[in-house]
C-alpha cells in the first residue's frame, strides 16, 4: 500500500470530475473503490468531503489515502480494436484539426460503455489518435440510438474548454427529427420538468423520463426544468412532419420526452411513442409501418461554436443516416431545401 498523498490539481487538469482525475493518475484503482473512498470520507479536496462527480479546480489539494500498488492489482488489459472497427470509427470523422475532432456518430453505437456494452465511441477512441500522443476525450453525449455530430477534444485543456462551452450554452445544437402527425402551432417552445420514472427492470423502465407540469417542478423531488424549441420544416399531409429542434437545456431523453408530451412522438421511439400510428385522440403513435424503418428518427444535425483556440466560428454538420435518408426520400423532403439554421431565419 502507498502512503497518504497530497496532490495539487494542475491548471491543465482543472474542471474535470474527481474520479476521472484520479483514474488518470492511478489507472489501477477501480471506479467502485473511488466511490467507496468518497463515501467514507477518505478522499478529500481541500479538506472537505466530496463525491466522485465533484469537479476539481486548479490549485486545489486532493488528499489521496493509501492505495494498493499497481503490481498487487490485476489491471484488465484494454480490449484490442479490430481493423474493421478502427476503419469504421475513422470513417465517421467529419472535422479534424489539432484541437477538435467531430464525428457523425452512427445510430446504435453507444457513446460510452454500460451494462452489456463493450463496443462504444469511448472504447474506440484509441483509433482516433492520428498524430496525437493520446486519444481524444468525450465532452458531451448522444443517446445510443441518436445519430449525428459528436465532438471530442484532442487534449485535456481543450476538453475543459469545450465542456465549459456546453455547460454555459455557448454552443448551438440543432437536431432534425421525423415525428408522427404535424405539430400545431408549427413553431413553439416546450417547457416542462423532467424526472426519472421510478422502478428498474430489463426493459430499462428506470431510464424513462416523465414530464412534470411547470407548477409542480419545485415540489417534485429530482425534477429538473427542461426547455425545447421546435419548428416544422415540412409536412407529409397529416401523417408526419420534419421538425428542427433546439435543446435549450440538456436533460436525459429531453427531445424524445418533449415531442411525446406534445402528442407527436419521434418516429421509431418505442419508449415514448407507443407502437401504432393511429391518433387515438391523445396523440399519435411512433410507428409509420410499411417500408418505413423502425429505428429512431432523431439526428444531431449541426453544432455551432466559436473555436476555443482560433476564435473561428464553426458550423459542423452531419449528413442524415441511411434509414432517415430513405424516409426523407419517401416523403420527398430535401435537406437542400432548408437553410442551415431555420430558427435564425425565422428571427
Amino acid at each position: 500500500m502507498s502512503g497518504v498523498q497530497m496532490i495539487e490539481v494542475a491548471a491543465a487538469d482543472a474542471d474535470q470530475r474527481l474520479d476521472r482525475w484520479l483514474r488518470r493518475k492511478f489507472p489501477h484503482v477501480s471506479q467502485g473503490r473511488i466511490e467507496k473512498l468518497c463515501r467514507k470520507g477518505e478522499l478529500r479536496v481541500d479538506g472537505g468531503r466530496v463525491k466522485a462527480s465533484t469537479r476539481v479546480a486548479a490549485g486545489q489539494t486532493v488528499r489521496v489515502p493509501p492505495l494498493p500498488v499497481p503490481d498487487a492489482v490485476a489491471t484488465p488489459a484494454k480490449p484490442r480494436i479490430s481493423e474493421a472497427d478502427a476503419a469504421m470509427i475513422r470513417s465517421c470523422v467529419i472535422w479534424r484539426d489539432d484541437h477538435i475532432i467531430a464525428l457523425n456518430k452512427p445510430p446504435g453505437l453507444p457513446v460510452q460503455g454500460g451494462s452489456g456494452q463493450t463496443r462504444h465511441v469511448d472504447g474506440l477512441s484509441e483509433a482516433l489518435k492520428f498524430d496525437a500522443d493520446e486519444p481524444p476525450r468525450l465532452v458531451h453525449r448522444l443517446d445510443k440510438d441518436t445519430s449525428g455530430v459528436l465532438l471530442m477534444a484532442r487534449s485535456r485543456a481543450m476538453a475543459a474548454d469545450l465542456t465549459a462551452a456546453f455547460r454555459h450554452r455557448a454552443t448551438r445544437k440543432i437536431y432534425w427529427a421525423a415525428v408522427a402527425g404535424v405539430p400545431h402551432p408549427k413553431a413553439g417552445e416546450i417547457k416542462t420538468g423532467l424526472v426519472k420514472a421510478p422502478g428498474h427492470g430489463a426493459r430499462g423502465e428506470g431510464e424513462k423520463m416523465l414530464n412534470i407540469h411547470p407548477r409542480e417542478i419545485d415540489s417534485t423531488p429530482g425534477s429538473k426544468r427542461a426547455v425545447t424549441e421546435y419548428m416544422v420544416l415540412e409536412a407529409a399531409a397529416k401523417r408526419a412532419a420534419w421538425v428542427a429542434l433546439i435543446p435549450v437545456t440538456g436533460r436525459t431523453h429531453q427531445l424524445r420526452a418533449h415531442m411525446a408530451e406534445l402528442g407527436h412522438p419521434i418516429i421509431g421511439d418505442g419508449k415514448y411513442g407507443g407502437s401504432g400510428q393511429d391518433n387515438l385522440g391523445d396523440g399519435w403513435g411512433a410507428k409509420l409501418g410499411g417500408e418505413f424503418s423502425r429505428k429512431l428518427h432523431l439526428h444531431a444535425r449541426s453544432i455551432g461554436l466559436r473555436h476555443p483556440v482560433t476564435g473561428a466560428e464553426l458550423m459542423l454538420t452531419a449528413p442524415l443516416p441511411d434509414h432517415m435518408t430513405k424516409t426523407w426520400q419517401a416523403f420527398q423532403w430535401s435537406p437542400s431545401d432548408v437553410s442551415m439554421d431555420s430558427f435564425e431565419d425565422e428571427e
